[in-house]
């Protein structure tokens, strides 16, 4: 049975004579316990309204405004179920397990996931997780995002928990993934370092950065080169929010398919009509980015020993691949 979503719901009239001020300042102020950063997270995901339209936080409030805001309720470890999900085990011990992740899959429970979450279906599957985590998050060492495909490690205990931990914060594991790209690199192998820092224009995104955020590096190698796209793989020495995805938009090349950096927007042959015809074809294949982790590597805690998966690429990924073969081959031809 799923949970509910739980939320509480505000609303406010300006009244006559109240100075004007910014609605992420005047929400902290009105709503018990409210702190600016999550104030301004509510307004990012569209959940307040001034006069029945949804605002952003620099919006300056005036007398006879109406705000309305639904504050999300992230979900109680006990609100967490169990759930027969199928998994995709690559590995299990004692001690640990590895899972090839399907897209569209959330790792851990949140506002509007209660439910279908790698947690609930690990739940089902053993009793023996870790908790060193946020409580919603037993077992979790480390994320993809929802739409990335690939191999996860999950702790059974705490003291495999913190050894696991400790190797991603000394980025000694070793994770390749493997991804579609627009364009092509002028050399088949290279490494991209920047700064990555939240956007200051979408806080739900990332950017690089000359003076603010963490250092990322990503080294990339092309496997094979199509018409207007590659086929790449890539291993991370840093471990950022988005990294692979910001630091391919940032050159140009962003992931084929990803909507939040660019991905779904036609880079080449744009006024081609055969063109487009072919990349709305191959963006019907591949409605999320063209990434997964294909590869991980970590010492195990317990055994010392060196240990290293291996994953096949989803379906939608092959058919992906298939397709884009296909057409380079018939553009050789035609040329």
């Amino acid at each position: 049975m799923s949970k509910m979503i739980k939320e509480k719901k505000y609303r406010f009239e300006v009244p006559e004579g109240k100075t004007k001020e910014r609605i992420d300042t005047f929400l902290t102020s009105s709503i018990e316990n409210a702190t600016r950063s999550k104030v301004q997270k509510v307004i990012e995901a569209g959940l307040v309204k001034v006069n029945g339209k949804v605002v952003k936080a620099n919006y300056r409030i005036k007398p006879g405004d109406t705000i309305e805001a639904i504050q999300p309720i992230s979900p109680r470890p006990e609100d967490i179920e169990p759930e027969d999900i199928p998994l995709n085990i690559i590995y299990e011990d004692e001690y640990l397990l590895v899972v090839n992740k399907p897209a569209g899959m959330v790792a851990h429970p949140a506002y509007s996931n209660y439910t279908g979450t790698l947690v609930n279906a690990l739940l089902h599957h053993t009793k023996n997780l870790s908790s060193v985590s946020e409580p919603v998050r037993p077992g979790i060492v480390h994320r993809l995002d929802k739409d990335t495909s690939g191999l996860l490690v999950v702790a059974k205990d705490d003291w495999v928990h913190a050894k696991l931990a400790g190797q991603f914060s000394k980025h000694s594991v070793k994770r390749e993934y493997h991804a579609v790209c627009w364009g092509k690199f002028q050399v088949n192998k290279g490494i991209i370092e920047t700064n990555i820092a939240r956007s200051k224009r979408d806080r739900k995104k990332f950017t690089v950065s000359d003076s603010e955020g963490k250092t990322a590096a990503t080294l990339y190698e092309v496997i094979e080169e199509f018409e207007f796209t590659s086929y790449i793989k890539l291993n991370l020495k840093t471990g950022r929010t988005h990294q692979i995805r910001v630091h391919l938009s940032s050159i140009g090349r962003p992931l084929f398919g990803d909507p939040t950096y660019g991905g779904r927007q036609i880079r080449y042959g744009s006024d081609l009509p055969k063109i487009k015809s072919r990349v709305n074809d191959l963006l019907e294949i591949m409605q999320r980015q063209a990434l997964h982790a294909k590869t991980l590597g970590f010492i195990h805690p317990k055994s010392k020993e060196f240990m290293r998966f291996d994953s096949e690429l989803p379906a939608d990924f092959k058919s992906l691949l298939k397709k884009l073969k296909t057409n380079s081959d018939d553009s050789e031809i035609s040329n």
